[in-house]
């Protein structure tokens, strides 16, 4: 047999075997394993080609981003929004999309944190693509200048329930 599901039946020894194999927790005291933070969740694929273009193709279960510049954030993809003190407006998400997904990508997938910059400078042109007023735009990639260093070497932790 191999590592996929394979019950048989509604038998109850036989599932907790195989979640106790997979979970690696007490087949008692099931828990989950979860992130805070996020409150978005696409509801379908999202492509754009980016001037971000890796040496290599970049793979997750979420995001991918290939040497041309395809960028690929599929559908179950969750992310916090705007940060800080910015407001949540139709103009904003978008652009925070695809800037958190490449910040994503820098933090565990091994995209260069040279391309940093290049990502602010997209957040702030998709911003002003679905109407944000450019000087609040400058303001957003301002404040992703200053505070988005601490983005990128910080992901948030695995949590346990119960």
């Amino acid at each position: 047999m191999n590592d996929e599901l394979r019950i048989t039946n509604n038998n109850e020894e036989e599932w907790a075997a195989w979640s106790a194999k997979f979970d690696r927790v007490d087949p008692e005291k099931p828990r989950i394993a979860y992130k805070e933070g996020y409150k978005y969740q696409l509801v379908q694929d999202y492509l754009r080609v980016i001037p971000i273009t890796p040496d290599r193709d970049i793979y997750s279960d979420f995001i991918s981003l290939r040497r041309d510049g395809l960028l690929r954030i599929k559908k179950g993809y969750a992310w916090d929004g705007p940060s800080g003190p910015a407001l949540d407006t139709r103009d904003f998400i978008r652009g925070s999309l695809v800037h958190d997904s490449l910040y994503q990508l820098m933090r565990e997938h091994g995209l260069d944190d040279a391309y940093r910059e290049a990502a602010d400078q997209i957040l702030r042109t998709i911003c002003r693509e679905d109407g944000m007023l450019s000087v609040r735009a400058w303001w957003v990639y301002a404040g992703v200048r200053f505070g988005g260093g601490a983005a990128v070497a910080h992901d948030n932790p695995v949590l346990y329930a119960p």
